[in-house]
């Protein structure tokens, strides 16, 4: 390592943000209450407590500020301390927050909800996105009279729960009967996920997924599948807790006009604020309700789900959106930050290792190594160089606070760090680079 580079990476030390890290691990199981945002994401002593937020940067308890990405995992899309979304909720923080009957804001959010996502007949909220999936989950089977559930197997994650977490590495504590329930097609495959339901005949209660990830559906795979789910008698699920709402207002749904029968959303829908919703059609939702003849289903019951401040926040994001093209604008940026990132590693020679994708409003990147696969030690090195040039960016998700000199100081710093990934490159190992050990994948199965 170039002696101007070791200074600069002993000189960009987290002291306060190390101490406060080892005070986190002594109360909170992993350090963090998401494990996405653990420390073992980031290079070692370089995992910065953060003290506030506004707009597109967040400052740590160091002092340092950095341009963020990815915000609060996908969910604040608006920037921190949105103005309009924190007015909407002092306006009800002085008015009560919690009753034992539905509050009038209820009836507001759920009719704003439907406005935007008309695709949807009815809707219950919540505080996470786990709670909704589940709740989609345990409606198919109720309305189904089937046991398995079908999950995407490229997609990484639908829920806390068991019917999930069982099919991860992190599987301990959950009985392998509950697993065996949870079975898996390959996503744009629509000959595979038919051999799986002809396999699992009149077993199969739902297929849930996310309708679009770091690339385009193939033509014809929503519809298809939408077909597929009718001709099987199971239930189609939209997991769009990522694609709602930076796809478009209406989620991926209302962009590529295929209709599932139920859908969940959750991060942007409250820009940081907790609130997550279940949405479909009437039919299956009211199953869940008062006004039916069949068997009662427990869909979603929640102390907190209706907390009239966090459906305010709602409100003004989907108010915001609307108004000011909000999705539009995470594109244009995405697209900017993109070709940007693309063109620096490209002239660092790196073009083939750090690779951009995904959607323009949900951008993630690649680190390969010499072979080009995957490396957790080339992220590492990656992560630190931009850490040290003020940039937080475990991904590239814009949110619609950035501005022109945001982009610009991030594709500054990713040049930056280019160049150092070249010269590990070419070296043949980045150890030198690295300065502890690499960041771990979230699901492991040992720590």
């Amino acid at each position: 390592m170039d002696t101007e580079e070791t200074r600069e990476t002993e000189e960009f030390l987290l002291p306060r943000s190390r101490a406060a890290n080892e005070r986190l691990h002594a109360m909170i199981p992993g350090g963090a209450h998401t494990y996405a945002k653990g420390d073992d994401q980031y290079p070692e002593n370089l995992a910065p407590v953060i003290s506030h937020g506004h707009g597109a940067h967040v400052w740590d308890i160091d002092g340092n500020r950095y341009v963020e990405y990815g915000s609060g995992l996908r969910s604040v899309s608006l920037g921190h301390a949105h103005p309009r979304v924190i007015e909407a909720v002092r306006r009800e923080l002085d008015r009560g927050s919690n009753f034992v009957r539905p509050s009038i804001v209820e009836v507001e959010a759920a009719e704003r909800f439907l406005a935007t996502v008309p695709t949807a007949e009815m809707v219950k909220f919540a505080k996470n996105g786990s709670d909704v999936t589940t709740a989609a989950v345990r409606l198919a089977r109720a309305v189904t009279g089937r046991p398995r559930v079908a999950i995407c197997g490229d997609h990484p994650f639908f829920s806390t729960d068991d019917w999930f977490i069982g099919t991860t590495p992190m599987s301990a504590g959950i009985p392998a009967a509950t697993t065996e329930l949870t079975v898996s097609f390959p996503y744009g495959d629509l000959a595979a996920t038919e051999e799986l339901l002809t396999r699992h005949r009149d077993e199969v209660a739902c297929l849930i997924l996310e309708p679009a990830g770091h690339s385009e559906p193939p033509p014809g795979y929503l519809v298809g599948l939408r077909e597929l789910a009718d001709r099987h008698g199971c239930v189609l699920i939209f997991d769009e807790m990522i694609t709602g709402f930076r796809w478009s207002e209406a989620g991926a749904q209302g962009l590529y006009g295929v209709v599932p029968d139920l859908s969940t959303f959750g991060k942007a829908l409250g820009n940081g604020f907790a609130v997550s919703a279940l949405a479909g059609r009437r039919e299956l939702m009211e199953r869940g309700g008062l006004r039916h003849a069949g068997d009662r289903v427990f869909l979603l019951s929640t102390t907190h789900g209706a907390e009239t401040h966090s459906l305010a926040a709602a409100m003004a994001v989907q108010a915001t959106y609307v108004e000011e093209g909000v999705t539009a604008r995470l594109h244009t940026l995405g697209e900017r930050l993109a070709a940007g990132v693309r063109d620096a590693a490209a002239g660092m020679g790196v073009g083939d290792h750090l690779v951009v994708r995904g959607r323009a409003s949900n951008l993630v990147y690649a680190t390969l190594d010499e072979n080009g696969q995957p490396s957790q030690q080339y992220r590492t090195l990656f992560l630190r160089r931009l850490l040290a040039g003020g940039v937080l960016a475990p991904s590239f998700v814009v949110s619609s606070a950035l501005d022109d000199a945001d982009i610009d100081h991030t594709i500054d710093m990713v040049a930056q760090a280019c160049a150092v990934y070249r010269k590990a490159l070419d070296a043949g190992d980045p150890t030198p680079w690295l300065a502890g050990r690499p960041v771990k994948p979230v699901f492991r199965r040992l720590a």
